[in-house]
């Protein structure tokens, strides 16, 4: 069965432990990274292909007639084309759950250090405003308490469950989650709590919340879903986090609503662009309160682990006849 894993570099910085992968595919072939023209040559012949973000469009199916797997160390499946899979009999499976306390703990992580501005006071510390205080402190921006403050979630599933249930529990917030488009507002039941969090409509989260959580999958109905409008009715001292899809946010508007103290903070993780080659509104100077990572929410070590690991038992289960991750 010849295999091959496209882009492992994406998932490993060479502290992964392969044996599972190994042994369901004995001999599959790592690159740490393959362009796109490399893609075709090295998929040539494969039964199974391996990948975390490279396309496998239905050009590429075809011309692998004797592809039968396709493999996604992902939970999104947008670079597969799945109907090409279907109408081929490729099975394509993907994986979930396996990053859900890695992207918990960097969510509750730049809460607190947009909450409590450790950027700006560590600065002050080393830079001789502490020194030439006459306090034995210094005020380098407004700290908040998070404890009974709101929580608004915008996409209620695995993920924003989890961060809702340590936002909760952890820090006392409370919690609202923007509703289902056609849905009724209401309580909805949340099945790690005896105390579900009320459904709202988006724009009354937007006015309500103090900190909202991006969770929900980008498609084209949420595609600039918070833009100049809805960022508008935040609360001037509000935050943002995105560790979703980049392309849910207008980067522009939320430069300027930063930029014109109209928003409290914002942590971002993820860009439209990866990587942004080509630059981004982020990167100005003097955005203030702006913490912009590279998509690495997901990315401890124990997740990535758990990807390979998980993606392995999905292969198992596939050579066994079971349905075990499938998506196609």
């Amino acid at each position: 069965m010849r295999s091959v894993f496209l882009d492992f570099g994406t998932v490993s910085h060479d502290d992964l432990d392969t044996a599972g992968l190994e042994r369901v595919l004995p001999g599959i072939t790592l690159h740490q990274s393959s362009t796109d023209a490399e893609v075709d040559e090295r998929i040539a012949g494969c039964e199974f292909i391996l990948t975390n973000k490279l396309n496998i469009t239905r050009a590429r199916m075809r011309a692998v007639p004797g592809l039968r797997f396709i493999g996604l160390t992902a939970t999104g499946t947008n670079n597969i084309d799945l109907e090409a899979a279907k109408e081929l009999g490729i099975a394509v499976c993907n994986i979930r759950d396996y990053c859900t306390v890695s992207l918990v703990q960097h969510v509750i992580g730049v809460m607190l250090m947009l909450t409590h501005r450790f950027r700006e006071y560590s600065q002050a510390a080393v830079d001789g405003t502490w020194s030439r205080s006459e306090q034995f402190t210094v005020a380098a921006g407004p700290i908040r308490e998070l404890s009974g403050r709101v929580l608004g979630i915008i996409g209620y599933g695995n993920l924003g469950k989890a961060v809702a249930k340590a936002a909760r529990d952890a820090l006392g917030m409370r919690v609202l989650v923007a509703e289902r488009p056609g849905a009724k507002p209401g309580r909805e039941v949340d099945t790690q709590s005896t105390i579900g969090p009320v459904r709202v409509t988006l724009d009354e989260l937007l006015r309500t919340a103090d900190v909202l959580s991006l969770h929900c999958p980008l498609t084209p109905a949420t595609t600039g879903l918070i833009g100049r409008h809805e960022l508008a009715l935040m609360k001037p001292d509000a935050l943002l986090i995105n560790t979703a899809r980049g392309a849910l946010v207008d980067l522009d508007a939320l430069v300027a609503a930063l930029k014109g103290g109209d928003l409290g903070g914002a942590a971002i993780d993820v860009l439209p662009q990866e990587p942004p080659a080509d630059g981004s509104p982020l990167f100005e100077p003097g955005v203030p309160n702006l913490i912009v990572t590279p998509h690495i929410a997901w990315a401890a070590f124990e997740a990535r682990q758990r990807a390979v690991d998980e993606l392995a038992l999905n292969i198992e289960d596939f050579l066994r006849g079971g349905r075990r991750g499938r998506v196609v």
